[in-house]
């Protein structure tokens, strides 16, 4: 029996949490099923319940889930540590479990009631999410009324709850909409399949539809209380300080972790097929091996090399925001915008690795089934999401350095 399968039919231990070395060892047991399902992952346009289930029981969903409820509460380098791992082996599944992970930490900014919602009568609910705040929140008594298409909520058919992103209407002293997040339960919306795609297909990104549902106010996370750190969790979770982070610090890092850890994962495969790989050219250069090509040799080094470094930054930064909360100092912009130049740069890394390999895959690379190529494609998927975007975040790093007002997302 694998170790997935005992601890699914076992109490998990809750007082104390399992550390790095242990999560590894737990993940390492699942994840040959989770790869041989990953062909099929993405025909299916979603992460299959297995591969949920399997990560469930071995506790994947309570990294950064707070201790109140049941979660181990590490910092969020553990998190996208593990979940470069788990992208080696799918990346949609990763990108899917990543962001269920990281939404446990998300919802603890929250005010306690909104958490005991979630968490009080099923200690095992996950949240999908939709980030971007196109529809306007109507007050009502009580809180607030919902209308509206919520896109890209990746793994919403793995998930109980909605972080609906939404404008909330000024105050009674005027000013400007205010984007938050909203906390929905999936009896409230419709799921509407419109994922179908090139890229991190499996992840399930499909449309939420909401009609006239009410979210009471103790359900709602502002903007900038979330990207500040200043929630009403982190004053609920006082005694970790990881609670208080800034949003855009932490998040972000689990969407690059998918890229970088497909990047990882492609290279794995590249070596594997490539080193007792022969040529078969119909009129020249058939029957030399692929390893002695030096153009080859170059691939991999730069392949390897690229991964490593976007490894490295990502938890490189992840891990001095969490060294400042806990020395007592509040993160800075500067740190916010240094974390979010690195999430996207440690994507376009990873963009770098994966094409320097499927670049030489030859013919049997076109295939499908072949998992280099579907790296290439996710890792250009995650390149692809708005926080991602090199040309917005790396001009908004370079207006705050060359002294200017930066303008974009930190």
């Amino acid at each position: 029996m694998g170790v997935a399968a005992q601890l699914k039919n076992q109490p998990r231990e809750r007082t104390t949490p399992p550390d790095l070395a242990e999560l590894r060892a737990r993940l390492q047991s699942v994840v040959p099923a989770i790869k041989e399902r990953a062909e099929t992952t993405e025909k299916a346009c979603r992460v299959p319940e297995e591969n949920i289930s399997a990560l469930r029981a071995i506790g994947y969903f309570d990294i950064v889930k707070p201790a109140m409820f049941g979660g181990f509460e590490h910092d969020f380098d553990v998190l996208v540590e593990l979940n470069i791992e788990l992208a080696k082996s799918c990346a949609s599944t990763a990108w899917v479990a990543g962001l269920l992970a990281a939404h446990q930490w998300l919802i603890a900014g929250f005010p306690e009631e909104a958490q005991r919602d979630v968490w009080q009568n099923d200690p095992d609910a996950l949240a999908c999410g939709s980030y971007a705040p196109i529809a306007k929140a109507v007050e009502v008594d009580g809180g607030y009324s919902l209308s509206g298409r919520w896109s890209f909520a990746s793994g919403c058919d793995n998930a109980q709850w909605s972080l609906c992103a939404a404008l909330l209407p000024p105050g009674a002293d005027g000013g400007l909409f205010a984007p938050a997040f909203l906390l929905v339960p999936a009896s409230d919306y419709v799921i509407e399949d419109t994922w179908n795609v090139v890229g991190l297909g499996g992840t399930g990104s499909k449309t939420l539809v909401l009609a006239d549902v009410f979210v009471p106010a103790h359900r709602v996370l502002s903007f900038a209380d979330t990207t500040s750190g200043q929630t009403p969790g982190a004053a609920l979770h006082s005694g970790n300080p990881a609670f208080s982070i800034p949003m855009l610090c932490n998040i972000p890092s689990c969407l690059a972790s998918t890229a970088v850890g497909a990047a990882s994962g492609a290279l794995d495969d590249y070596l594997a097929r490539t080193s007792r790989r022969v040529t078969r050219g119909a009129v020249a250069g058939g029957n030399n091996r692929m390893a002695e090509f030096p153009t080859v040799q170059l691939r991999v080094a730069e392949a390897a090399a690229s991964a490593d470094a976007a490894r490295l930054l990502l938890l490189r930064d992840l891990r001095e925001r969490a060294e400042t909360v806990r020395s007592g100092q509040a993160v800075s912009v500067a740190d916010r915008i240094t974390s979010r130049r690195g999430q996207a740069f440690s994507v376009g890394l990873a963009i770098r690795a994966a094409e320097a390999l499927n670049a030489s895959t030859g013919g049997q690379g076109l295939d499908l089934s072949n998992p280099v190529q579907r790296a290439w494609r996710d890792a250009n998927a995650v390149g692809r999401h708005i926080s991602m975007n090199w040309d917005a975040v790396g001009t908004m790093y370079g207006q705050m350095v060359l002294g200017l007002s930066p303008q974009g997302q930190y």
